[in-house]
């Protein structure tokens, strides 16, 4: 008994080490070890004994992930959350456990581990992909991978490079290449990031009024907040007038920064109009928009130019169950009667973006940055810069807007697009096409960031490609499981190894199978 509760604390503790790998830390290299701890107790495992060590150690992954989801709503939504995407975690890990100790155990491990957060980028309720291990890894050796394969060749290789170290004290010959690889091909791959500026440069201005207060209700104000987008707008275009600052070829306010529908109030239309005059660039305002041919509401992003006034927007697509929709309302609401916040917004479905001055802008608003082919599909659709407006103030202080600028600088190597991140709170930034953060605002702060970036029109490869290197690597991995299936059902068993030191077959929090 005592065994098996050290054996649970070091699972939790593997996936906590992955956990500390996240922003804002900057720990990139806790990863690896992580997996390592993971790929130690799959080792050998039947499928059983394996998703209940998976589940284990996605909760001591995803409970301090996620813990910004219930900052103000508490448990109901927070551990639910972190359950469920452990519970996926431990439906990779339980065909992980069944290839361990095939030919080539770690490869397909970490193919598997690509399937596994694809098929939680895709369910439930459209996916929820936060937690992928790309998105602990805007720094460091891995991240160059992304121009190559996008966010799942950065997973792969840090789950090879883990598995492979769990391997090392079972013939560190053969598991000493799985461990030096992955990182030495991130490093050289580093010259491959393109950051050359084809299409000129831009000057972009990211603007963050502050909202009054956090919360759910930060909006309850919500001339308020208009009113500090438009006052700090009004601020960047003084100190541009007295040469304190250079003049925006264009302007991005973050989401929400409009929730009073500027096209059915005029009040709200004339302070856009009074700082959109005044900065003397087009401006792109993320606002509460309701359709008139069925009354509900858009998470938009009107486009706001100098003496024409609105010209063109751009409607969210990836909205978020359980904030902007409410799966299932009537059942969820027997929980809690939180579920009644959620909006009823309905979803846009053109990727197209922005031409705003001499750049072409591809928007990806909050929540669309996690999804690969959501951004992916905006790119091509012709951006040479890619804006990503959010409200993060429904989230206080948590870790999630610095998860979030995580995403985005992952995105601008995978795509060799530099990023500019406008918040209504914080944090805001502004990226290169290489990742490096040139710029960032503090949390609750009014705040303008001006910069010159490079208008890049050269796709990546990772661009080009698309999914299909990480529909291969998953299809690679599922193979590799059908043959343990198979191996097992002709009635060749693997070797037993042993999980955390102890030679064992089955044990597990999933009992023996």
């Amino acid at each position: 008994m005592r065994g098996t509760v050290l054996r649970i604390v070091f699972a939790a503790a593997g996936g906590g080490l992955v956990h500390l790998s996240f922003p804002p830390r900057t720990a990139w290299w806790l990863a690896p070890l992580g997996f390592a701890v993971l790929g130690v107790l799959l080792h050998g495992r039947r499928a059983r004994a394996g998703f209940g060590w998976g589940v284990v150690w996605g909760l001591g992954f995803m409970v301090p992930l996620l813990r910004w989801t219930g900052e103000f709503v508490g448990l109901i939504a927070w551990l639910p959350l972190a359950l469920l995407c452990a519970v996926l975690i431990g439906v990779g890990t339980a065909l992980m456990a069944r290839v361990s100790t095939l030919p080539g155990g770690p490869v397909l491990m970490a193919l598997l581990w690509v399937a596994d957060e694809l098929l939680r980028g895709v369910f439930p309720f459209g996916g929820f992909p936060w937690g992928r291990i790309a998105f602990g890894q805007p720094e460091g050796w891995y991240l160059p991978l992304a121009s190559l394969g996008g966010a799942p060749l950065i997973g792969f290789a840090v789950a090879l490079t883990g598995f492979g170290l769990a391997r090392l004290g079972r013939g560190w010959r053969r598991a000493l290449p799985l461990v030096v690889l992955p990182p030495v091909l991130g490093l050289a791959a580093t010259p491959l990031v393109g950051t050359a500026p084809d299409r000129g440069t831009a000057v972009v201005a990211a603007i963050q009024g502050n909202v009054p207060r956090a919360g759910l209700d930060f909006n309850a104000q919500r001339r308020a907040v208009l009113d500090n987008h438009v006052r700090r707008t009004l601020e960047l275009a003084e100190d541009v007038e007295r040469g304190r600052a250079e003049r925006p070829d264009l302007v991005i306010w973050p989401e929400n920064s409009s929730d009073i529908d500027p096209f059915r109030n005029p009040d709200a239309a004339a302070r856009i109009d009074q700082a959109v005059a005044a900065i003397g660039a087009p401006v792109a305002i993320g606002a509460v928009v309701v359709d008139r041919s069925d009354g509900l509401p858009r998470n938009t992003v009107v486009l706001w130019e100098p003496g024409a006034g609105p010209t063109d927007t751009y409607t969210k697509r990836q909205l978020q169950p359980f904030g902007e929709t409410m799966p299932y309302r009537s059942f969820f609401r027997l929980f809690s009667a939180a579920v009644d916040r959620a909006g009823t917004f309905q979803p846009g479905t053109d990727p197209e973006g922005f031409a705003m001055g001499p750049a072409k802008v591809a928007v990806d608003t909050c929540y669309e940055v996690a999804f690969d082919g959501v951004v992916r599909d905006s790119v091509r659709a012709g951006a040479d810069i890619i804006a990503v407006p959010t409200n993060n103030a429904t989230f206080g202080y948590t870790e999630m807007t610095y998860q979030q600028l995580a995403m985005s600088r992952v995105r601008a190597v995978e795509h060799g697009k530099a990023v500019v991140v406008a918040a209504t709170s914080g944090v805001s930034a502004i990226v290169r096409p290489d990742g490096a953060v040139v710029d960032r605002t503090g949390l609750f702060t009014p705040d303008a960031l001006v910069a010159r970036l490079p208008l890049r029109g050269e796709a990546t490869l990772a661009t080009r490609l698309g999914a299909w290197p990480e529909r291969v690597m998953a299809a690679l991995g599922l193979l590799g499981a059908a043959l343990g299936l198979t191996m097992q059902r002709r009635g060749s068993r693997p070797t037993p190894g042993a999980g955390a030191g102890e030679e064992e077959t089955d044990g597990g929090p999933a009992g023996a199978a």
